[in-house]
């Protein structure tokens, strides 16, 4: 049961000792993450996992310590959906850049600092080499992601035409008489233009503050620091949870040759790994707890119950299906803090895409598999050595053929279980024998489909 030891470790190691070392939030706490380097959907994995803990731990704040020249904008849209949800209160201090996407991410939070020599917006879109995009595709890119942050602005408070302005150069922004942004030109702003006050409002900034001991002063936050940085596999994390498919696949398939092969080992091994890999990194991306791995677990052990003392039974194997089925699926789950314990349907479509693409191509390369892997010289002896009972059997001497002594119709008896491969007694012979389609079980009758040298296909008779 190597495949059951490959899973139940992976469960040991997806767990909050396998994750960085990192200061505990409690309630009460003013948590600072950094928000540097280019925006990516590796940063929407940290600040969502941390976002998570300081709501259930009860922070008092959330501040984003932001020094980025901009990035990828659907990656912006991911995390101002995030923070759009928060329960937290949420800060940006821009320590010294909010470029491009970093401005408009700033605009999805409830309050804005500036360092003393600071800059935020030009959100101008730019293709990911930076040069400047074509025009059509430029109206389509500014008219589709500049609702996002008008929206995002105006429930935070904050001017939802100066949001525009950062990111459309065709946006006329004035204050009053006042022209902040002319025509032509996409809006940036130095600090201390951006916390200049038009009637008794600042324009977008709601002070300076040089330290976060200046900010948390100037903003009323009272309780202790907690700086959190990003661990290195939460990086990782975040290609695992869009490569789940794969990973998910190749346990499926791993688990369904490891069957197939008692006693390998290897393919078990590979399962196992697979769904260590997924649900570690949908732990460390903050998509799942350790409950999705024990319910997994737990119905892989239902599964091998089965198996081994009550075979043909189903009740459990079909239990035990369901639950790994749905642990798998509550896994790719973003849950938050507060969320019913039966997500909506919305929070269901991806998952629930990401699994029918899986079974899908299980199920296809399942059906590859048993079709063509029989006929691979290495696998069936590999699978000869691992599941045949001890003993002698007819084979093909050196240097010349030998007369098998069965013909297509001849019936007999399986002697060892056929995954596919095992023995059959025919006559005086017992000869290897491959089953056609499913496993069959020691002592079942047997009817010989085919002779094609030393491989025999027998079926199972009604």
């Amino acid at each position: 049961m190597k495949f059951l030891a490959a899973v139940l470790v992976g469960a040991l190691l997806a767990t909050p000792l396998f994750a960085a070392s990192e200061p505990e939030i409690a309630r009460g706490d003013v948590v600072v993450v950094p928000l540097d380097g280019q925006v990516s959907q590796a940063q929407l994995v940290f600040l969502r996992r941390v976002l998570k803990n300081a709501e259930s731990a009860g922070a008092s704040a959330l501040v984003l310590d932001m020094d980025t020249p901009g990035g990828a904008l659907d990656a912006a849209v991911d995390i101002l959906h995030l923070l759009m949800k928060s329960t937290v209160p949420t800060y940006t201090w821009v320590n010294t850049n909010a470029g491009s996407a970093g401005a408009l991410i700033a605009l999805a939070t409830d309050h804005i600092y500036m360092a003393p020599v600071s800059a935020i917006g030009a959100a101008a879109p730019v293709s990911s080499g930076g040069q400047e995009i074509g025009e059509t595709m430029n109206d389509k890119v500014v008219s589709y992601y500049s609702g996002y942050f008008r929206s995002a602005a105006e429930e935070k408070g904050h001017n939802p035409e100066l949001a525009e302005a950062f990111i459309n150069k065709d946006k006329v922004f004035k204050m009053g008489e006042t022209v902040i942004s002319p025509y032509g030109s996409v809006l940036t702003l130095g600090a201390q233009e951006a916390v200049k006050r038009y009637d008794d409002k600042p324009l977008l900034a709601d002070g300076l503050a040089a330290t976060l001991d200046e900010l948390k002063e100037k903003a009323g936050l009272s309780g202790p620091t907690v700086e959190i940085a990003p661990s290195g596999f939460e990086r990782i994390a975040q290609w695992i949870t869009v490569l789940a498919p794969l990973f998910l696949m190749g346990g499926i398939i791993g688990a369904y040759l490891e069957f197939k092969t008692p006693g390998f080992g290897v393919a078990g091994f590979l399962a196992g790994l697979c769904f260590l890999i997924f649900f570690t990194g949908h732990y460390v991306a903050g998509l799942t707890g350790m409950e999705a791995g024990a319910v997994f677990v737990v119905g892989l052990l239902l599964i091998i119950l089965e198996l081994i003392f009550f075979p043909g039974l189903l009740v459990f194997s079909l239990l035990g299906t369901a639950l790994m089925l749905g642990s798998i699926l509550f896994a790719m789950v973003d849950f938050y803090p507060g969320d019913p314990v039966i997500p909506d349907v919305d929070m269901l479509v991806v998952p629930m895409l990401n699994l029918g693409i899986t079974l899908l191509l299980s199920i296809l390369g399942i059906s590859l598999l048993a079709r063509f892997l029989p006929d691979i010289p290495l696998f069936r002896r590999v699978m000869l050595a691992t599941a045949s009972p001890s003993g002698p059997s007819l084979a093909i001497p050196d240097g010349g053929m030998f007369d098998l002594a069965v013909r297509p119709g001849d019936t007999g008896i399986a002697r060892s279980v056929l995954r596919p491969s095992g023995r059959a007694e025919f006559g005086a012979a017992v000869v290897d024998v491959i089953a056609d389609g499913d496993f069959i079980e020691s002592g079942t009758r047997v009817r010989v489909l085919e002779v094609a040298g030393s491989r025999v296909v027998v079926e199972p008779m009604g």
